[in-house]
């Protein structure tokens, strides 16, 4: 049975670094002792909420229940050939440092996604995504466990509903099953990715002219240091907000007033618009609130500048939201799962 704390402090627990608690807390670093666990009367009579890295959680207030840290580790070669390889990952490894193993043995398609903090787990909950690459591109199925009944359950990749930032876990399922592994199939041979961004320039300027995977990976994580805040640092989820997505007949509104509008064609028609931009020109890069602010350098991301509270990043974040709306009449949506 893994042992269950009481009154845990779970600020080295959220990368915002929010001072809050939880009544009961404890971490499962094997399957074994989840089955144990739903046979608790803590587990049995209250509410539970499992974490990962906490990379992408906004705490508001002490969660009232039991947190559930999900420590499940390994990796693993379930086949391969000499075009692809099918590997199967612990929820609980570190998306990273998976990247980085992947690169290591020249296994292709996650390099664009290098530095994307948080748990393997949680990259197919929120359709992890960045430079051009969503996880649904390699995604095989993954294992998970009914919070309810403890029943192992396999989901492929049409039963997780995949969109932008978003899959069934977000939505019907949220809360209901705990991830134990995700599978991935990657390539080989290199099929990379470098128009999105600011990659190929990146390439360019240190005279790469033939990239290999590890090139693009140390170009994205370049990228991402020195626009992104160190969540070691200051506190912070990343991106903090979803790029809209608009009608055409919207965006060419908005394009006719605002020039310089930062925007991508969709397949459907639609465009996605840059909600950093969005912020941007409402000119709230650095706009601080108790403590909270907005990133000087990336608009799309809140930190915790100064001690804040969850509610402070949460009330800023409102304010953002009216500003782009007032301004564009464009409506944001978080993208952090608020607690």
């Amino acid at each position: 049975m893994p042992n269950i704390t009481e009154h845990e402090n779970l600020r080295p627990f959220n990368t915002f670094g929010i001072e809050v608690f939880c009544d009961y807390f404890t971490e499962l670093n094997a399957i074994s002792e989840f089955s144990e666990l739903t046979k608790n009367e803590i587990y049995l009579n209250n509410n539970r909420l499992i974490i990962g890295g906490g990379s992408n959680i906004l705490f508001t207030k002490d969660f009232n229940g039991l947190v559930i840290k999900n420590n499940l580790k390994g990796k693993e070669i379930l086949a391969e050939d000499d075009q692809e390889v099918v590997v199967k990952i612990g929820a609980g490894e570190s998306w990273h440092g998976f990247v980085m193993w992947c690169i290591d043995k020249g296994f292709c398609g996650v390099e664009n996604l290098s530095l994307i903090p948080g748990c393997v787990g949680a990259s197919p909950m929120q359709n992890i995504g960045a430079y051009g690459i969503e996880i649904k591109e390699v995604f095989e199925e993954l294992d998970a466990y009914d919070m309810k009944e403890g029943n192992k359950r396999v989901f492929k990749k049409e039963e997780c509903h995949f969109g932008y930032r978003e899959s069934v876990f977000k939505r019907e399922y949220k809360d209901q099953f705990l991830i134990a592994s995700v599978s991935f199939r990657l390539k080989k041979k290199a099929q990379l990715n470098v128009s999105y961004g600011a990659i190929s320039d990146e390439l360019k300027a240190a005279g790469i002219k033939d990239p290999g995977i590890k090139d693009v990976s140390e170009a994205v994580i370049r990228i991402r240091k020195s626009k992104l805040p160190d969540p070691a640092e200051t506190g912070n989820a990343g991106s903090f907000f979803k790029n809209p997505e608009v009608p055409a007949e919207k965006f060419t509104a908005l394009k006719k007033d605002f020039s310089q509008l930062v925007a991508y064609a969709l397949p459907n028609g639609n465009y996605k618009l840059a909600a950093g931009w969005l912020i941007e020109q409402c000119g709230l890069k650095g706009h601080e609130h108790n403590g909270a602010a907005v990133h000087t350098r990336q608009a799309l991301v809140l930190v915790n500048k100064n001690n804040c509270t969850g509610k402070d990043v949460y009330e800023l974040s409102g304010y953002v939201l009216q500003k782009v709306f007032d301004k564009f009449g464009v409506t944001l949506e978080r993208e952090v799962n608020i607690i």
